[in-house]
């Protein structure tokens, strides 16, 4: 793919090959004044002598040098579960980054969890869709629908569930050690620690109303926790078969499974530079409101230049380093470096891309509040269109157009 840089430099057909380093200081800027540190003459410009945290600044280099390209001022694109408070408790913990914490995040709000072996999130439900994906362990979920059909699953590191909003379920880690999961909300309001609690709701019942209810004495429910359990340590449970045997009974399966195995999900688009997998409503039948994409992006490749029409992105970095830019009327332009446990946002129909700028795999998933994955690739899009009229956009010459990435050019050589 040609970069922005290098679609300017074939416009200059007659101009020397080597630039100097004064031009290259507004070479594809086109703000006045020139911003950026390539374009400051006096050394005092770009230093800070004040008060920093060099452990903190050094991971962001591109906030703290921005390209020169970069211009305006776009709410931040970056939050982290590395630095959200962890609510621990004897069994597992979990932190959470909601619109509270990220202003952008308006349609998807996300939850890093950890059980230990044994360990249980309580029975409870959401007044949002809860989708999840598992990155170490295994865990053990219990889902009912409306209908009453129950349904039970162990689930492992590349698995994901989803559970519509207001269907009941619960969360365990299995052994040796537990489990770890991110967990998004189709809200990015939902919190973590806002959820409808079964051990609320029978302390704050009569006992009178439970005894009629369940059909047996008062006195049965002399000893229920006066305070919910919200994670606890439980003990690991027994073998699936006999347990999923226990709960379902004679009761129906659900038409749709309840959880997906993304990692093993056939590849949306493989090339040497990179991966995709999908999982949306088109092949993971029950997520009606959530599609994602898991994406592996080779050292030195950039995923293209692209936008969602459908759905905000919500990103959840696994492995590596990676730099992204979004782009915004305005112009607004901000770019931001990734690591491991952060999280990325890009509202709907911002052109973005995301590069990998360490030696090693990078790895992030990607979550719509939608059915159905849908993008628009700036490179198809231009070599489908009239190449002369791309070229009078561009001052470029028409007879490379054609020449750009097509359709599946998801993911690019550096």
């Amino acid at each position: 793919m040609f970069s922005r840089r290098e679609m300017l430099a074939a416009s200059a057909m007659g101009a020397a090959m080597t630039v100097s380093a004064a031009n290259a200081g507004s070479f594809g800027n086109p703000d006045e004044p020139p911003q950026g540190s390539i374009n400051a003459k006096n050394p005092g410009s770009v230093t800070d002598p004040g008060p920093q945290n060099p452990a903190i600044r050094d991971q962001f280099p591109s906030a703290f040098s921005p390209p020169a390209t970069d211009v305006g001022s776009m709410p931040l694109t970056w939050a982290s579960f590395n630095n959200a408070p962890r609510r621990i408790q004897d069994g597992g913990w979990a932190r959470e980054v909601t619109q509270a914490d990220f202003a952008i995040s308006t349609e998807i709000s996300g939850v890093n969890m950890r059980l230990s072996s044994g360990g249980i999130r309580e029975l409870h439900w959401h007044q949002a869709a809860e989708w999840a994906y598992m990155t170490y362990g295994h865990c053990r979920v219990t889902v009912i629908d409306p209908t009453g059909r129950p349904y039970v699953a162990d689930v492992k590191e590349g698995d994901i569930w989803y559970f519509p909003a207001g269907y009941p379920h619960s969360l365990q880690g299995l052994a040796p050690d537990g489990c770890e999961f991110v967990i998004c909300f189709d809200n990015g309001a939902q919190s973590e620690f806002n959820t409808l609690l079964v051990t609320d709701w029978f302390a704050h019942t009569p006992p009178s109303v439970l005894a009629a209810n369940f059909g047996v004495p008062a006195e049965t429910f002399a000893k229920i926790p006066l305070n919910d359990r919200w994670i606890f340590q439980g003990k690991v449970p027994g073998d699936l078969a006999a347990v999923r045997s226990a709960m379902t009974g004679d009761a129906e399966t659900p038409p749709q499974p309840f959880t997906f195995s993304l990692a093993a999900s056939p590849n949306l688009n493989v090339t040497k530079s990179g991966t995709l997998q999908l999982a949306d409503s088109s092949t993971f039948k029950v997520s009606t409101t959530i599609a994602t994409v898991i994406q592996t992006v080779r050292p030195g490749a950039m995923r293209a230049m692209h936008w969602h029409p459908n759905a905000d992105e919500w990103q959840y970095y696994i492995k590596g380093k990676a730099r992204m830019g979004v782009f915004n009327t305005g112009p607004q332009v901000v770019t931001m470096d990734f690591n491991p446990g952060d999280i990325g946002y890009v509202p709907r129909n911002y052109g973005h891309y995301v590069q990998n700028v360490g030696d090693t795999d990078m790895q992030f998933i990607a979550v719509f509040r939608t059915p159905n994955f849908q993008e628009m690739n700036l490179s198809d899009w231009l070599k489908h269109s009239p190449a002369e009229m791309v070229a009078e956009h561009l001052n470029v010459d028409p007879a490379i157009v054609p020449q750009w990435p097509g359709a599946n050019a998801f993911i690019l050589p550096g």
